[in-house]
């Protein structure tokens, strides 16, 4: 009669063949004690080998809340939970309380939260149609890599079944095959942790829940634990998985899984729907990533003029230190900036536009067969417990919830706008200090131009616009790290004060303070460089000055866009570094530093192998407070260098290519490796950060508008060709046309108005006419016709490329037909068998009792 060695022993009684039935008794005790002794000690166990560990609490001896804890865990027996408690190996001053949830209690919880189970085998309807489009694309596609099966794991189940939320009264209903491994882990943890938010501590209408006892030192930490080691000796194909985060880290977090798919569902078994679907988003973002084909139309036209213009002086871009250079002193940066800024540069800003429309569509459809997988379509949010703070906060005012009826603490509508009023300056106050930073560095700019020019290493001296970008570039990475730490204190500061109603509330609320925040900051100094570098400078002879000391920085003859890709390139680069060294390397150190202390402690490595699973878990990292915001917070801002900027930088999508799939494991490992294992949560999207990208993606329309017409010289090469070129009644040939483009931009100064000591002429970037013309340094007509040009470049592209985003999010539906139709099929068959089933269930009742009844059915 116990289920638990049943296996083993039928497995040796197969494997010995004959036995007596003295023998078989004795094979089955034997195995029943060396299984019974090898699941205790695993960690994943109480101390009699059958109740299986759902959570675990930990404490200090030497904590003073003795009183709460007691009461705590006394509710907690009462609610039927089971509780073992066990001191900790390394230190003899941490405790650890071990739950188990017993099958009439999870039965209870189960019915009490609708937690959905599975009742019977799904069976599909198709047509022939869809039945030889299955046979071309298996007999097309590549087999999965990933596909997971028994061999890999025996304990496999099947999840391909219709559900229902969960009825004691019909549990007959149900596919109850084994009742230790009919609730999987991860929901067996989500009831617990339910029943430990709701349990009290003292007497009170607040006093209850975990997290509040965390808060105030009762308890250290509350975790689900992991389901064993994720490394064996044995590989999987020759002994299997020994359970599923080994299976996890052989198949899935190993960097020798780069290439492979992601198992989704074994993911979101593990560790939850939240969390598998932010890895579904992130291998969808990266798997529908862009072929890079960055604008490498090699147009050497303009640059050979550039390179060849010998004789041509430019003016001094300094003041008092710069020497006259020659044009062809730029070929280089020419070269550079031409490989981005060309006739194929528009094409790719329409074509990234559109990207990002249809990644976003079509991650609608594959969110919407997760969710129908997952078993999401009909899961609702439960009410969600109101936050401790804002209980404590209104627990003097009330008023009636609409949802469930009952009374709770209510926040008067001036004070909420009055805290609101309070956040939003802050956010404003602290937007302000970002722009203060960049206007720093703008300033640094300006001096340092000066002190480069004048430096006494030639290399520095030659190109010292280069190193004042460069040196520029990398004090603002720092500025910008600074402030970010500075700013998430703040972050948390301001949503506090707000008090959301649930956590829910509180994590939107800060995520979107967050995001406003580090957009601010990363962007900002790359928009001044964009449209404002070189705008105001002036021209040779009257130019401005800041503070009526510095002159205004200027661009590079060969155009401000090599300015802008360094700065995109420079800060899109650091910060990847930068955030993959906090998401793996500082665990990793912090895991490192805690053996360290442990060996101080006397501890032996042999020693260390033997810890059960939870004291392995309490050494690992627990997850961040804020959950996946960072992660989706990188992605996010990642995804808006791809868009925002992609006409001044096209490397961005190779960059964010290579990261992401960098990416994907480094998150896997840390997950599997070296965080504790998360509570597993349901969800059904990625929630607010889908309005973002949205957002994001207006905003790169925009954005590379601007940046064609204004920054790069797309708009003056074709004004020049068409109005102004050799070629302007003749067929349009790049070669031809654009001959004498740089000429006809670069305006003539008289050196001699300068006072410096220089004769002759000079040439600087602008539209202004000569010193002998009667209006000398006036604009041209040339300078008006490129500004028209700009304006209404800016208008159709914008109308265009927002016509055709529109157009393409029409035609993508957000639900594949296909999926509809089985949804509606798939609530038809569920209706038909719940009555099939309720009625055997009647008739068997009823041959039980001994009655016998007949029933004429029309």
């Amino acid at each position: 009669e116990d289920g638990s060695c049943f296996s083993v022993c039928l497995f040796k009684f197969q494997t010995l063949h004959r036995l007596t039935p003295v023998d078989i008794v004795t094979v089955y005790s034997e195995s029943c004690k060396t299984q019974t002794d090898a699941m205790a000690s695993s960690g994943l166990f109480f101390k009699d080998g059958k109740k299986r560990i759902d959570y675990i609490l930990v404490y200090k001896k030497s904590s003073l809340q003795v009183e709460k804890r007691s009461t705590f865990e006394k509710n907690l027996r009462a609610e039927g939970l089971m509780l073992e408690r066990e001191p900790a190996v390394t230190n003899s001053d941490i405790m650890f309380v071990k739950i188990h949830c017993p099958w009439e209690t999870l039965c209870k919880y189960a019915e009490r939260m609708n937690i959905r189970m599975p009742f019977r085998k799904k069976c599909y309807y198709t047509d022939w149609r869809s039945k030889t489009m299955g046979r071309l694309l298996k007999s097309w596609l590549p087999r999965n890599p990933m596909k997971l099966d028994k061999e890999a794991l025996p304990d496999l189940e099947e999840t391909d079944c219709y559900t229902a939320p969960f009825s004691r009264a019909r549990i007959h209903h149900f596919t109850i095959n084994n009742k230790d491994s009919f609730f999987s882990n991860s929901t067996r943890s989500r009831i617990v942790h339910h029943m430990l938010q709701r349990t009290k501590y003292e007497d009170g209408k607040s006093k209850m829940g975990i997290n509040r006892l965390l808060n105030n030192g009762t308890y250290e930490a509350a975790f689900p634990p992991h389901e064993g080691s994720h490394k064996s000796r044995h590989p999987i194909k020759t002994h299997g998985a020994q359970n599923h985060r080994h299976l996890l880290y052989e198949r899935w977090a190993r960097w020798g899984m780069w290439y492979k798919y992601q198992p989704l569902d074994l993911i979101r078994r593990y560790f939850g729907e939240k969390i598998g679907l932010y890895f579904a988003w992130l291998g969808w973002y990266t798997g529908i990533q862009p072929p890079y084909f960055p604008v490498l139309f090699f147009f050497f036209f303009p640059c050979k003029e550039i390179c060849e213009a010998n004789e041509t002086i430019m003016c001094p871009m300094c003041e008092r230190n710069c020497t006259l250079q020659k044009l062809n002193e730029s070929c280089i940066y020419a070269k550079v900036t031409h490989l981005f800024d060309n006739g194929g540069t528009v094409f790719f800003a329409i074509f990234m536009a559109i990207w990002a429309t249809v990644f976003l569509e079509f991650w609608k459809r594959r969110r919407a067969v997760l969710t129908y997988d997952w078993d999401l379509i009909d899961w609702e949010d439960e009410e969600e417990e109101l936050r401790p703070q804002f209980e404590a906060k209104y627990s003097q005012v009330e008023r009636v919830n609409p949802i469930t009826g009952k009374p709770e603490p209510f926040q008067p509508f001036p004070d909420k706008l009055s805290r609101l009023m309070v956040s939003v300056s802050g956010i404003f106050f602290m937007i302000s200090l970002v722009l203060t930073a960049v206007f720093a560095v703008v300033v640094y700019r300006l001096v340092a131009m000066e002190q480069f020019a004048s430096f006494k290493w030639y290399f520095i001296k030659k190109y010292w616009q280069f190193a004042t970008s460069g040196t520029g570039v990398c004090i603002n990475f720092m500025i910008i790290m600074s402030l970010n730490v500075v700013y998430e204190k703040v972050a948390y500061l301001l949503t506090d004060l707000e008090h959301p109603r649930t956590e829910s509330e509180w994590e939107n609320s800060f995520a979107l303070k967050m995001f406003l925040f580090q957009f601010v900051n990363l962007n900002s100094s790359i928009f001044y460089i964009a449209f404002f570098l070189g705008r105001f400078a002036g021209r040779p002879g009257k130019y401005n000055k800041l503070f009526n000391r510095w002159r205004l920085e200027e661009c590079h003859p060969s155009g401000c866009l090599i300015d802008l890709c360094l700065q995109m390139g420079v800060i899109m680069v650091l910060k990847q570094m930068w955030n993959n060294f906090m998401e793996l390397g500082y665990p990793l150190l912090q895991n490192w530093w805690s053996r360290r202390k442990m060996k101080r402690r006397g501890q032996s490595m042999e020693h260390k192998i033997s810890l059960p699973q939870w004291e392995k878990d309490w050494n690992l990292q627990p997850m961040n407070l804020h959950g996946l915001m960072d992660e989706y917070l990188e992605m996010v801002l990642q995804f808006g260098f791809t868009t925002i900027f992609v006409a001044a930088f096209p490397l961005a999508p190779l960059l964010a290519l290579l990261n992401n799939i960098i990416e994907i494991r480094l998150d896997a490992y840390k997950f599997v490796t070296q965080w504790r294992r998360p509570m597993p949560a349901r969800a059904t999207d990625i929630g607010i950060w889908y309005g973002i990208l949205e957002g994001i993606g207006v905003l790169a329309v925009i954005t590379n508008a601007f940046v064609i017409a204004i920054t790069s010289d797309y708009i003056p090469r074709f004004v020049y060709a068409y109005k102004y070129g050799p070629c302007t009644d003749q067929g349009y040939r790049q070669e031809k046309c654009l001959k004498g483009y740089v000429n006809s931009s670069l305006s003539v100064f008289d050196l001699s108005e300068l006072g410096m000591g220089y004769s002759g002429y000079c040439r600087y970037r602008d539209y202004r006419a000569p010193p002998w013309s009667s209006t000398p340094y006036e604009f041209t007509l040339q300078f008006w016709h490129v500004l028209a040009a700009r304006l209404a470049f800016i208008i159709v592209f914008e109308h265009l490329v927002f016509g055709i985003k529109s157009f393409i999010a029409y035609l993508i539906p957000d639900m594949p037909k296909d999926l509809c139709d089985r949804m509606r099929r798939e609530k038809y068959l569920v209706q038909e068998m719940m009555y099939e089933a309720e009625l055997e269930h009647l008739q068997r009742e009823r041959k039980k009792n001994g009655k016998q009844y007949h029933h004429e059915w029309p």
